[in-house]
């Protein structure tokens, strides 16, 4: 007898269909995505991984395909089990484009992870620049403190990141 509170487990064709979902979003087919959006697939569904569409989105640069699952209803603030978000997944990969769009449609600009890590300092980090100013003009703290104490000019030096480190810098010199 089955506990009443688990459930059963999907059959293969069905999870050979959200397999192949998830392919479609990582491939950036939006014309695809959007017509099974609008067939009832639910926008915030999540991998084993806690990834939802829009964070393969996010992280695989598939503008059109973001922009079709938050027009469907996908959280923006829908964390993967590591505690990242769309919005830093963008930030970690430098694409102006899908953090400006994330933004918009209500993606926490302060959104940190588990670890606490913010966008900025995702982006300080990698040495972002473009993506740092970016997230700074919508109101990014460059002050914030992750979970070690460290702020996102301490996290560009840690890494080297000599742009995003003078960016910074020249805020902390008020310079900027």
């Amino acid at each position: 007898m089955t506990p009443p509170d688990s459930k059963p487990a999907p059959d293969p064709e069905t999870l050979e269909y959200i397999q192949a979902v998830f392919d479609l979003v990582r491939g950036g087919d939006a014309p695809r995505l959007a017509d099974l959006l609008s067939r009832g697939l639910p926008a915030n569904l999540l991998n084993q991984k806690g990834d939802s569409l829009l964070m393969l989105a996010s992280y695989h640069g598939h503008l059109e395909a973001a922009r079709a699952l938050l027009t469907h209803g996908a959280d923006p603030e829908l964390r993967n089990d590591q505690g990242q978000s769309p919005l830093q997944a963008a930030a970690f990969r430098g694409d102006a484009a899908m953090v400006e769009l994330l933004l918009s449609r209500g993606a926490a600009v302060e959104g940190a992870g588990a670890d606490g890590r913010t966008p900025l300092m995702m982006a300080a980090m990698f040495n972002r620049t473009e993506i740092a100013r970016l997230l700074l003009a919508h109101g990014a703290d460059w002050n914030a403190r992750d979970a070690g104490g460290l702020t996102a000019l301490d996290s560009a030096r840690v890494m080297h990141a000599v742009d995003t480190s003078a960016l910074l810098e020249g805020l902390e010199q008020g310079d900027g």
